[in-house]
């Protein structure tokens, strides 16, 4: 139990109707949760107002409601508090309710289009294995240590957050590695961390059915690093054009990286081959187990947070030359007859350029490159047609398939996706709407040495389809096509 007088730190409550001095026993912004002695926090979501719910939150047993529009009907013993933004508060009252964990803890978050995932994994991989506790907040999954819980959202809700900060610091982490999405940091989600540092990847089209239009998808993530406090770091990626943007109003400590730039952590890529790449950090050579371009990207953002976190170069460069790829990022599968297929999580435009342009850096062209790559259902359609033009620009053939089509027929995607197949590259495109024989079918006409590409899905485990998801993945599938399970 906590008083609720001591859960309102950290933002204005304009107006009081009823009597702060009372006990709250847990904390909801979802009415159908609230228990008795329940702080019920009203909400505007993109799809629900949390203030149609507050009666109900009261019949359950809410015994004080925070909310922005005080209701017309007041119960009595119930306290009514008034703040501008509800959204706001409820990340200080989750944080306060859970005893501050972000403060017990180093906080590192991690923004950008791509690379997010890979970086939080792998600090967090890096971190274990050097012998310290760590946490870990990601789109596959959330770890406290090396007790994994399923991942719902890339950044989830303040109360789970919260919570699973708690249980982090309690059981003596000493570090947490997060993924900050936009749609996180514009719903305020991030609202009330105590951040000891923020990554930027870089920002490349994608979400614009949330955000609309690109300067504020790129606000959305700037918001981030404006908040910083003066003993944090904001380290980015100044090889992309918006690097520099971000740490314009920042008040942390401003630090850069770069495989092309003067930067203050610098990366070269020395000899690239597929089951790994030779690189320098800062002049020093390290053999990884990494692949490409964006991983050299990557790995010089652990490196760079790893270094401003207090570790000693030496150490963490050995630890990098161990560290292993995250599950569905430039997975290779080989088979018996020396076929190859990677398995990689690129659904957006940025990503599958990145992805393709890595393999095409590698590949002698005494092989074929298939590309199998389709695009999500309920999300931005602008960037369908993209996809097919860059699996044209760098493929042999192309076979169009089904994502996630979620509410949509995989079939009307699919044709949102073929204004992008250039003329030359139609002879070279099959459509095979099922994912599974698609990837049957590239394992089939894949010779010795060829290489195929399942984009799209990487790591996730499921299709989703007409709101149902049903088990797959893109590794299994490509496995048992190649006769290995």
């Amino acid at each position: 139990m906590i008083n609720l007088n001591e859960l309102t730190n950290g933002f204005t409550v304009s107006e009081v109707v009823g009597n702060k001095e009372v006990e709250i026993t847990g904390l909801e912004f979802d009415s159908r949760k609230v228990g008795k002695g329940s702080l019920f926090v009203a909400v505007r979501g993109t799809i629900t107002d949390g203030h149609q719910f507050i009666k109900k939150a009261v019949e359950a047993g809410a015994i004080a409601v925070l909310c922005e529009t005080l209701p017309d009907e007041i119960t009595e013993g119930v306290t009514y508090m008034k703040t501008e933004n509800t959204a706001v508060a409820l990340g200080h009252v989750a944080s306060a309710f859970y005893g501050y964990p972000s403060r017990r803890m180093k906080l590192v978050g991690v923004t950008g289009t791509n690379g997010k995932t890979t970086i939080a994994s792998l600090l967090h991989q890096m971190i274990q294995n050097i012998g310290q506790k760590a946490g870990l907040i990601s789109t596959i999954t959330y770890k406290v240590g090396d007790i994994e819980y399923p991942s719902s959202h890339t950044t989830p809700d303040p109360l789970t957050l919260n919570r699973l900060m708690q249980e982090m610091a309690d059981s003596g982490c000493d570090y947490c590695f997060m993924e900050v999405s936009s749609h996180a940091i514009d719903q305020e989600r991030i609202s009330g961390l105590d951040f000891d540092g923020a990554v930027f990847t870089n920002i490349s089209h994608d979400h614009l059915d949330y955000h609309k239009t690109f300067s504020a998808y790129i606000k959305a993530k700037k918001q981030f690093f404006d908040r910083l406090k003066p003993e944090a770091f904001a380290l980015s990626n100044v090889d992309d054009k918006n690097g520099l943007v971000m740490l314009q109003n920042t008040n942390a400590q401003k630090e850069t990286y770069s495989l092309r730039s003067m930067a203050t952590f610098k990366n070269k890529i020395l000899e690239s081959f597929f089951d790994g790449t030779l690189m320098a950090f800062d002049g020093k050579e390290v053999w990884t187990h990494f692949v490409g371009k964006f991983n050299a990207y990557n790995l010089l953002a652990v490196y760079g947070s790893a270094l401003l976190l207090g570790f000693e170069q030496t150490a963490v460069l050995v630890e990098i030359s161990k560290l292993k790829p995250v599950a569905g990022r430039f997975e290779v599968v080989r088979s018996p007859d020396e076929k190859f297929a990677i398995v990689d999580y690129a659904h957006t435009p940025d990503a599958l350029e990145n992805v393709l342009s890595t393999i095409a850096g590698v590949r002698t062209r005494n092989e074929n490159l298939i590309c199998i790559v389709g695009a999500g259902g309920d999300r931005d359609k602008t960037k369908r047609p993209e996809m097919a033009a860059i699996a044209c620009k760098y493929s042999d053939k192309i076979i169009l398939t089904s994502d996630n089509p979620r509410s949509e027929k995989p079939e009307d995607i699919i044709e949102d996706m073929k204004p992008g197949i250039d003329a030359l590259s139609k002879k070279n495109t099959l459509v095979i709407v099922d994912r599974r024989e698609a990837i049957k079918t590239a394992a089939m006409l894949a010779q010795s040495g060829d290489i195929i590409l399942i984009a799209g899905k990487g790591h996730e485990t499921y299709q989703e389809v007409k709101g149902v998801r049903h088990h797959f993945d893109d590794k299994e599938e490509v496995q048992k096509a190649f006769g290995i399970i």
